[in-house]
């Protein structure tokens, strides 16, 4: 059943494709999924409306990897082997509907993915850019820089996750991998934007869980809370100059599992390394790292970004301050990341970059650390059309990994990508 139910939402997609190409697809306030959706980050904030009538958009990204990686450890723990070849093809369905002036709805499917090949929900919210579908004029002077989202959806902690892959969703990455330690988690939740004259506030709610339900811990609690913030600066000087800086806040009093590294579950651009040769599994997160502290966190995210004509900037300087139930005390970890891209052409479409992330965590075993390098090149052969490569180097070092599975542990080597989103 699971497999009919995949291939019928992909005919009902392409068919789909057939009448909506033809059709003005563009939405209000609303990030594009192609190459005009590059360096941009919350949705736009727009007071003119173009709604007529209920309106949906179909949209989706496949995308497809060859993998040619090497790992290696001291081997204490021996390592399963690896070759060349390519990796199982991802993909997503979109629906955006626009329901009332200044109110559209999203949702994310993910059609096929590393962890879970049948298709689930990622998740999808509703956005209110105005408040005339309760009465007209609703708090209009407040809405012109005000937008809601409601929804069962991906947090806006940090810039990092704006510049990720999404399972096939990549236009946005101008890499293969995402960070080392990778921000991105989807909870039940609310926030609300004020954007004006270039400053952005962001103040949000959300339950604290990934997986929803109703059910009691031992504790005989249902879940926990968690609080994100943020407050930033954007703005287009000219054009050639742009300058943004956010500062960003997630924060759990007590939460009976903290994902807020390891809740993708679509998994890993790396695939299988630094994998035991004992295991009975794929560790879909291979190549990332999430600090071991479980039920608390205070996370914070400073993010620069610049860009001048076609060269840009964007960086990650990241605290992670946290514990489990059993801790006396609190451990630390802090990653930095920063990344230059290069775009050059008539239409900037065919960049050259290069990324250092590197993480050190203080692990209950003894510290770590873990460094990264990668350098890529990227081509738009359209706008929705991505054939992009990268160079990746990852190692692994510190008292926290010796005798284990990561001691001296490294993988390395060239990731090719190609990636349609529409």
């Amino acid at each position: 059943m699971k497999s009919i139910f995949k291939h019928a939402l992909i005919v009902v997609l392409m068919l789909s494709g057939l009448s909506v190409f033809a059709q003005n697809r563009n939405l209000d306030n609303y990030r594009q999924p192609d190459k005009n959706g590059i360096n941009v980050f919350e949705a736009p904030k727009d007071t003119l409306s173009t709604f007529e009538n209920v309106k949906v958009r179909i949209g989706g990204a496949s995308t497809l990897q060859y993998q040619a990686l090497d790992h290696y450890n001291s081997g204490a723990v021996p390592l399963a082997g690896i070759g060349y070849n390519f990796n199982l093809a991802t993909a997503n369905l979109d629906l955006d509907v626009a329901l009332a002036k200044g109110v559209r709805m999203h949702l994310r499917t993910y059609l096929s993915s590393r962890h879970h090949p049948e298709p689930y929900v990622k998740g999808g919210y509703f956005q209110i850019d105005n408040l005339d579908f309760i009465n007209e004029g609703l708090l209009s002077d407040l809405m012109k820089y005000t937008t809601i989202k409601i929804g069962h959806m991906e947090n806006n902690y940090g810039d990092a996750h704006f510049r990720r892959s999404d399972n096939a969703q990549t236009m946005y990455n101008p890499f293969v991998g995402n960070l080392i330690m990778d921000a991105f988690t989807t909870e039940v939740g609310a926030e609300v934007y004020y954007q004006r004259n270039g400053f952005i506030g962001m103040l949000g709610f959300a339950n604290g869980k990934l997986n929803q339900s109703v059910e009691e811990n031992a504790s005989g609690m249902t879940g926990g809370a968690s609080f994100l913030a943020k407050l930033g600066y954007d703005k287009q000087f000219n054009d050639d100059f742009r300058f943004r800086l956010t500062g960003s806040l997630y924060n759990t009093g007590y939460v009976p599992n903290l994902y807020l590294y390891k809740a993708d579950r679509t998994g890993s651009r790396y695939y299988h390394v630094m994998q035991a040769e004992s295991a009975t599994s794929d560790n879909f997160r291979s190549g990332r790292f999430s600090p071991s502290f479980k039920n608390s966190i205070t996370a914070i995210m400073f993010n620069p970004f610049v860009k001048y004509k076609g060269l840009e900037f964007f960086g990650t300087v990241e605290s992670a301050t946290g514990k489990s139930s059993g801790d006396t005390d609190t451990r630390n970890t802090m990653q930095y990341a920063g990344e230059v891209v290069y775009r050059f052409g008539e239409k900037e479409n065919v960049y050259l970059g290069a990324r250092y992330n590197t993480v050190d965590s203080e692990e209950v075993g003894g510290d770590v650390n873990i460094d990264r390098f990668q350098v890529g090149a990227g081509w738009f052969m359209t706008k929705n059309i991505l054939l992009k490569a990268e160079y990746v180097n990852q190692t692994y070092d510190g008292d926290g990994f010796t005798g284990g599975l990561y001691d001296e542990g490294e993988f390395k080597g060239l990731m090719v990508e190609a990636a349609i989103s529409f």
